[in-house]
Formats: structure tokens, C-alpha cells, sequence
């Protein structure tokens, strides 16, 4: 039986794509997939630890977290747009929160045909929980950040978030 390397082993212990390019590739295009490569392996281990220690998703965790920002309630449509997904995505999200309990819908005092979502008292408790955890998970993995990296990196980001608004015409 023959046995290959495992490619965790090999994609983990030798250099990252972006570093592998050529000295005269675009640097812009070389930035764009590490951001990307460091974005997509923090949200995937994001997505299994709140998997595997809570039993949810981060679809429902970022819900949660919009609606702990509006105690009275939110549209959905107001969800969709704050979470740029669409009003399908928020009803199937809403549906399993409202079945477990952690949030509830009422009904609009203005407008008949719509309704407020909201987070309930178990859905707050469970929320502060996973957040918690959350955030200790974040600051794990962006511990080996010395503070001064942590500190150029999110001002360099900011300059980026703005150049990237006024290029979008202030998206």
C-alpha cells in the first residue's frame, strides 16, 4: 500500500503561496491573496469551533450578533443588508434560531405585513456565551502578532477600507 504525504503537513510547513510568487509578479494581486489565505483559514477554524463546541454555525452566531446591537428588533430585510446576504438566507437562519428558542418574532406595530426579530433572554445568555469564546479564540490566533504588527496592520487596513470605498464611490 503506498502512502502519500499528507498535504496539511506540506501546505502548513513550506512557504505560502503568496510567498512562492516571483519578485515581479503584482504586489497588489500578491496582497489581495494573503489577506484572503489569512481570512479563509481564521474563518474556517472559526466555523469548526463554533461547530464542534456549540453547535452552531457562523451564519447564526453573526445574526445573533447584529440583533444584540438592536434590542427592539430588526427587519429582516435590515438583517439581509447588514449581513449582505439574501432575505432567503436570513428566513432559513431566523426559522432555526426561532426554534430553538433564541429569538422570536413580532409582529410590526406599522406595518402589518412585516415583523421585528429579536433576540430573547435565553438568546442573550447564549449569545454573551459563544461571544466569549469567541473572542478568545480570535485573540489565540492572533497571538504570535507582536503588538506593534497588530497595531500597523489594523492602521494599514483602515487605509485600505477607505481607498477601497472611495474607489467603490463610497460603498
Amino acid at each position: 500500500m503506498t502512502h502519500l504525504p499528507e498535504t496539511s503537513a506540506i501546505v502548513l510547513n513550506g512557504p505560502d503561496l503568496e510567498s512562492r510568487a516571483q519578485p515581479d509578479d503584482h504586489q497588489t494581486l500578491r496582497l489581495w491573496l494573503r489577506m484572503l489565505t489569512c481570512c479563509t483559514l481564521i474563518e474556517n477554524e472559526l466555523r469548526s469551533r463554533l461547530r464542534t463546541e456549540f453547535g452552531t454555525t457562523l451564519p447564526r452566531f453573526d445574526l445573533m450578533a447584529q440583533l444584540l446591537r438592536a434590542p427592539d428588533g430588526m427587519k429582516m430585510s435590515d438583517l439581509s443588508r447588514h449581513m449582505m446576504v439574501t432575505n432567503g438566507n436570513i428566513t432559513g437562519i431566523v426559522d432555526q434560531l426561532e426554534r430553538d428558542g433564541l429569538i422570536e418574532r413580532i409582529k410590526s406595530v406599522t406595518d402589518r405585513r412585516s415583523s421585528l426579530v429579536r433576540l430573547t433572554d435565553k438568546g442573550r445568555r447564549t449569545f454573551a456565551k459563544i461571544a466569549k469564546a469567541h473572542e478568545e479564540w480570535i485573540r489565540d490566533m492572533f497571538g504570535g502578532l507582536r503588538e506593534t504588527s497588530s497595531h500597523s496592520l489594523f492602521q494599514s487596513l483602515g487605509e485600505l477600507k477607505l481607498a477601497a470605498r472611495t474607489q467603490l464611490g463610497g460603498v
